[in-house]
């Protein structure tokens, strides 16, 4: 008789297609069906636990079944569980926005919702060039930085670098321009970058309408990462030549840079903030795309079909996700979340000490809760994360690696006793494929 693990395997191998996945593998790596999670556990259906390293995809900020979410999730199930947003509202959505432009940089005074992270990029890069033709100008470009990740729908692909999701679908992409992102972490290496970014403008700023930019950390460009002295000159370098600013937040918001938004680092606003990911504290998909009240005059105006910014999609503003992100925001009032992070984000990288003495370590990085371990010496067709993944799992650790940099990006509910098995278990993959190789 099949295992319960087997069994639930075999059924999802019949009609599920995964995502970010070659499925020709799970004839050999084996998919793990999750019964339950709690905290920082993810449980499958024979009692094993894995700690949930990667945050379920940079989703999950307080654990899994968070017992103050769920109950707050519970009683607006009594009460509503959706109604359109266009020509009605509802107090979830209308409390939730009051809060987020409380929280984020001054300026961004509007909230639109959407419903996921690459859509929020989508309705981003609309609006900006849908202002520009309000006001009588035609600028069908974006500029993106080398690297970049915004999400995988068609416009979002267009700013992105990443070869692997991008070059199937050139033909269908919208224009792009690209400036090279700086090469590490340094001031030098981003005032370099910047007087790229300044001549581009200078030159082709007329048909530029938005730079979009992840910032600090590109999460799925191998979470590289630079200095925010980056963001403060980007931002001037926008405004001089009168091209929108769009920062995807939608990994690093919430927290996960070590202050609530990554832009926090250099004190600058955008003319755009995508939100998502951690808004929900993993729970339930929602998106919204920050902006200013220049933005939303430019479509304010008597009925106007052209001139209106007519987006929408069926769930926008959920009562029970606005629910849960309210709650989420909840839990960052009443504790001292940040400067909870700050400890253990600096005792994770003293215990990642160990692992960059390993040869096949090239570096370590750090962004807040954002940890990265970049290997060396493996090709692509190495498939050296997957190695890691495989070992990992054995020992009761999620890792989900991006090609050669292992990472950690756990729930700030970790306990130190978590970090240490999550980094030891990293260690002992990442030697024992540096013994193999």
């Amino acid at each position: 008789m099949l295992s319960k693990n087997n069994e639930m395997m075999n059924r999802d191998l019949e009609v599920i297609w995964h995502p970010c996945t070659q499925m020709k593998d799970h004839e050999t790596l084996p998919i793990i069906p999750i019964k339950s999670g709690k905290g920082v556990y993810l449980y499958d259906f024979e009692g094993n636990s894995y700690i949930d390293a990667v945050s379920s995809w940079w989703v999950n900020l307080f654990g899994h079944s968070n017992t103050f979410i769920n109950e707050k999730i519970k009683a607006q199930l009594e009460k509503l569980e959706h109604v359109l947003l266009a020509g009605f509202t509802h107090e979830p959505a209308i409390e939730l926005a009051h809060k987020l432009v409380n929280i984020t940089p001054e300026g961004l005074a509007k909230v639109f919702y959407v419903d996921n992270g690459s859509s929020a990029v989508e309705a981003a890069l609309k609006m900006s060039y849908h202002f520009h033709l309000n006001n009588g100008k035609k600028k069908p470009v974006f500029l993106s930085l080398t690297n970049s990740y915004h999400g995988e729908t068609i416009g979002a692909l267009s700013v992105g670098d990443v070869a692997l999701y991008k070059e199937t679908y050139e033909p269908l992409l919208i224009a792009n321009k690209q400036v090279p992102v700086p090469v590490d972490q340094t001031q030098e290496a981003a005032e370099a970058a910047l007087s790229i970014l300044e001549k581009v403008l200078h030159d082709q700023a007329d048909e530029i309408a938005a730079l979009i930019l992840e910032p600090l950390v590109q999460g799925a460009g191998n979470m590289h990462m630079y200095h925010p002295a980056y963001l403060i000159g980007a931002r001037e370098l926008t405004r001089k030549y009168g091209v929108h600013l769009i920062t995807d937040e939608i990994m690093t918001g919430f927290g996960r840079t070590g202050k609530m938004f990554a832009c926090d680092h250099a004190g600058i606003s955008p003319d755009f903030m995508t939100l998502s990911k951690g808004l929900t504290g993993g729970y339930l998909p929602l998106s919204v795309v920050m902006t200013t009240d220049e933005v939303y005059s430019a479509f304010y105006c008597d009925y106007n079909e052209y001139k209106a910014f007519l987006h929408s999609h069926s769930y926008t503003g959920n009562p029970l996700a606005c629910t849960a992100a309210l709650a989420t925001l909840e839990l960052f009032e009443k504790d001292d979340v940040l400067g909870n992070n700050e400890k253990k984000s600096r005792y994770i990288l003293e215990r990642a000490e160990k692992i960059a003495e390993l040869s096949n370590v090239k570096e370590i990085r750090q962004q807040g809760m954002i940890t990265a371990i970049e290997l060396q010496g493996y090709s692509a067709e190495d498939r050296i994360g997957i190695s890691v993944y495989k070992y990992a799992l054995t020992r009761g650790v999620l890792l989900r690696p991006l090609g050669h940099v292992v990472y950690f990006m756990p729930p700030y509910t970790i306990s130190y006793e978590e970090i240490d098995k999550m980094v030891d278990v990293a260690w002992e993959g990442i030697a024992k494929v540096n013994k193999e190789s």
